[in-house]
């Protein structure tokens, strides 16, 4: 069976997720996050895409990233490829893959999802009982998001600065999103979406996707509820 199409769309964000091989470990000390963090950076701005979120989890990364052209994620996440798997291979005299094949991506909706895509990202350490809250985790966006921590990667989102006029109450609003945990069902169409590469939002979303590619795009199992960000 051949494999599904990713797709990528000049000013849509992108959920993307590669994981470690086997799900293995592909972060071993601190100075690895901030090498990967440091290539991340260099190749967001080589290659003009913009990052509104992530996070780095032991054994694989979440990023939620809007590219100015077609081919900018792709080169991102080969950029990251090369660099980081280079570095970790002479860091640990090892050698082989790194990474499980493929990153997965799904295209988002920014009015229904892109704030739901956000918790999502920032809460995975949460519900892997790494920490109890999420700023308490180093390697994520939430200490930007939630409390003004500098983060030089990160570009806000409009959907996010529309929070509140100013950063202080913007800080206040975005901690109010985390007051409980993510729906069960926002966590499985984001799983879902991300595995099978399909785009995330109502019917008229996945259609105008379809006609800009010119090919199918697939959709979530029929029934599913809309998660509106709360």
């Amino acid at each position: 069976m051949p494999r599904k199409q990713r797709m990528y769309l000049p000013g849509l964000p992108a959920h993307v997720v590669q994981r470690g091989n086997n799900r293995e470990a592909c972060f071993f000390q601190d100075e690895d996050y901030q090498f990967y963090l440091a290539v991340l950076g260099d190749a967001l701005r080589r290659y003009r895409v913009q990052l509104h979120a992530y996070v780095l989890m032991t054994n694989h990364v979440h990023l939620l990233m809007t590219p100015t052209d077609e081919s900018g994620i792709s080169r991102v996440m080969q950029h990251l490829g090369r660099m980081y798997v280079l570095y970790v291979n002479r860091t640990y005299r090892r050698s082989g893959t790194l990474w499980e094949g493929r990153h997965k991506a799904s295209l988002i909706n920014a009015a229904e999802y892109l704030l739901t895509c956000y918790r999502y990202i920032e809460l995975n350490p949460v519900r892997a009982g790494m920490v109890t809250v999420p700023e308490a985790y180093r390697w994520s966006s939430y200490g930007w998001h939630g409390w003004g921590k500098t983060d030089p990667l990160i570009s806000d989102h409009a959907l996010y600065q529309g929070l509140a006029s100013n950063e202080l109450d913007r800080q206040c609003a975005y901690r109010a999103l985390f007051a409980g945990h993510l729906e069960p069902n926002a966590v499985r169409v984001m799983r879902e979406a991300c595995a099978h590469n399909y785009p995330l939002g109502n019917d008229r979303f996945r259609e105008s996707i379809a006609v800009q590619l010119g090919r199918s795009v697939g959709q979530n199992s029929p029934g599913r509820p809309v998660v509106k960000n709360k």
